[in-house]
């Protein structure tokens, strides 16, 4: 199995499970936070698919990541639709998959430009990197969910 194919396979788990396990979350809980200043359930969702082509552009782009940490939180600021967010979500996910599905193995083992986001590792590490940042945000909207008397889904199979 090539190295693309081990990312994609990853990327298709991290996009399942959170599918999966926030699906409950409805329009109508599109600015549920739990409290004053913490992300909505549509600004969560955002921010993931926000951070899934943050992954893709900083791992691919000579100068690396982006730390424009300001410009980022105006973009999710905005975002006050869940089904707008999970419509992001769905594009960065296949932005992905097109990026990684016909690379070799060599461009995915090529370094990142150093910095300190994941300076110098492989480019392929940005596929655990999403999968973890997906899961922390599955986790957090589960609690959003059963905050709202929501029991949430197993993520990792139908039951």
């Amino acid at each position: 199995m090539s190295l693309a194919q081990q990312a994609l396979l990853e990327l298709n788990a991290a996009h399942e499970y959170f599918n999966r396990s926030t699906r409950n979350l409805t329009e109508a809980h599109s600015r549920f936070a739990p409290a004053e200043g913490m992300m909505t359930a549509a600004q969560q969702v955002a921010h993931v698919a926000h951070t899934i082509d943050w992954f893709v552009q900083g791992a691919f782009r000579p100068e690396g990541f982006d730390t424009d940490w300001e410009a980022h939180a105006k973009l999710l600021a905005g975002c006050t639709s869940l089904a707008d967010a999970r419509a992001w979500f769905e594009r960065a996910v296949a932005a992905a998959a097109d990026k990684v599905e016909h690379l070799s193995d060599a461009e995915l083992l090529t370094p990142m430009s150093d910095g300190p986001i994941m300076g110098g590792a492989p480019r392929l590490a940005i596929f655990g990197a999403i999968n973890d940042h997906t899961a922390h945000h599955r986790g957090a909207l589960t609690v959003y969910a059963r905050l709202n008397g929501i029991v949430p889904p197993m993520p990792y199979m139908e039951m």
